[in-house]
């Protein structure tokens, strides 16, 4: 760790920006903590936001506290650390065996790109909330999708719309470590509908952040995708395609580093997953939606004073879908989260599943602990029978059809 303490002392100062500590390790409570400077009663201090389960505690330190506090976090805690600052940007990720790789980069003098450098810091103790993209610099695709106006203000009709893109953006920033840094990422966006988020991450990490990124979004409403391609090639976006397509039958890609599927209805999710796994996506972001299989399916005789509620057995289905395939995804050697997406007061559907491949994991395969919560419940996911089969989601996809089963 003397290395990271060393980076640590050049940049904890009031020009850091932000710090944050994610990707917690198992039966951890903390599931992540943002690091920020602030002025209290004329003193530096750095602010601890420290969130377990959907509450978030504050604690403020001096200097010498939040780094010592930082190091023991990625000791017992946490797996991953990013760093942004005035003068550069570090990132930290610890392995399942405690080594610790630590990479800094420099920002560019005035030569580099405006777009990438860090802002000055506002050390307020109120300040307001910092968005990664920030509300009143006008973003060209928020425009035209109707939730900026031409002069940066963000749409009040609209501002929860904002508020998701950048919590989404959150969840990316978090997991950029875990991808290469040494050639063109790849992202596929399953199912990508009007593509807010699609033009939000590639803006973000093309635009803001200076990165080779190439994203892909598939839709089958044709319409959506010729409006989205427009709308690509208007802003210059040389390297955001929009495709025609279903999720089962997509070929197009041999490597892929991140694959995202928002809303993608029922088994198209599974699809989706199964794809990713076979891919060896490095990054997997899924909000599932419309879990009909399992709701179909689900039968348990020490439940069923509760499963005969048609509403309560709807949601204890998904639910229980979400969690089996967080379960199957960890089989498969990725690190499982289910995250909270956005407020439940906004949608009921704001489960995130995110799944990231950490160097050295192993697939373990099917687990007994899986096999008792899957029969008890008579549970039988298109995923579990995918990666049992093996065989191409294509193929299945049309096994499926001819056989006139329900997607």
């Amino acid at each position: 760790m003397e290395e990271l303490r060393i980076l640590l002392e050049k940049y904890i100062n009031q020009d850091l920006a932000q710090l944050v500590l994610s990707a917690p390790r198992k039966g951890r409570e903390e599931s992540k903590v943002r690091v920020r400077p602030l002025l209290l009663k004329g003193c530096l201090k750095f602010q601890a936001e420290i969130f377990r389960g959907t509450q978030a505690f504050h604690e403020n330190l001096d200097r010498e506290s939040v780094i010592e506090r930082i190091l023991k976090w990625l000791e017992d805690t946490f797996c991953q650390l990013q760093l942004m600052a005035a003068e550069g940007s570090v990132t930290a990720l610890v392995s399942k065996k405690g080594k610790v790789t630590v990479k800094e980069k420099r920002q560019p003098g005035k030569e580099g790109n405006e777009a990438s450098r860090v802002k000055p810091v506002s050390l307020e103790h109120n300040r307001k909330k910092r968005y990664l993209l920030e509300e009143g610099r006008p973003v060209p695709f928020l425009v035209d999708l109707g939730v900026m106006t031409e002069e940066g203000r963000v749409v009040r009709a609209r501002y929860d719309k904002f508020r998701q893109i950048n919590r989404f953006l959150e969840f990316i920033e978090d997991v950029l470590p875990s991808l290469p840094s040494d050639r063109e990422l790849t992202i596929l966006d399953f199912g990508c509908g009007k593509s807010y988020l699609t033009f939000a991450v590639y803006y973000y990490l093309r635009e803001c952040r200076g990165l080779d990124v190439r994203i892909i979004g598939l839709d089958l409403k044709a319409d959506v995708i010729q409006k989205c391609s427009e709308l690509s090639k208007k802003y210059g976006y040389e390297k955001l395609t929009f495709l025609q397509g279903d999720i089962a039958g997509y070929e197009g890609c041999q490597q892929v580093d991140m694959v995202v599927t928002l809303h993608a209805c029922d088994t198209a999710t599974d699809y989706a997953l199964y794809k990713a796994v076979k891919w060896n996506a490095k990054v997997i972001l899924s909000v599932p939606c419309c879990q009909h299989e399992l709701n179909a399916q689900i039968k348990n005789e020490t439940l069923e004073t509760v499963l005969k509620y048609g509403l309560l057995k709807e949601r204890i289905a998904a639910l229980v879908t979400d969690g089996l395939r967080a379960n199957l995804l960890e089989q498969q050697g990725y690190e499982t989260q289910i995250l909270e997406f956005i407020d439940m007061e906004h949608t009921p559907k704001n489960i995130l599943i995110r799944a990231v491949k950490r160097p050295g994991t192993k697939e373990a395969g099917r687990t007994e602990a899986y096999e008792r919560c899957a029969s008890a419940l008579h549970a039988d996911l298109t995923l579990d029978r995918l990666l049992c089969a093996g065989s191409s989601p294509a193929e299945a996809y049309r096994r499926r059809k001819e056989g006139g089963e329900r997607g």
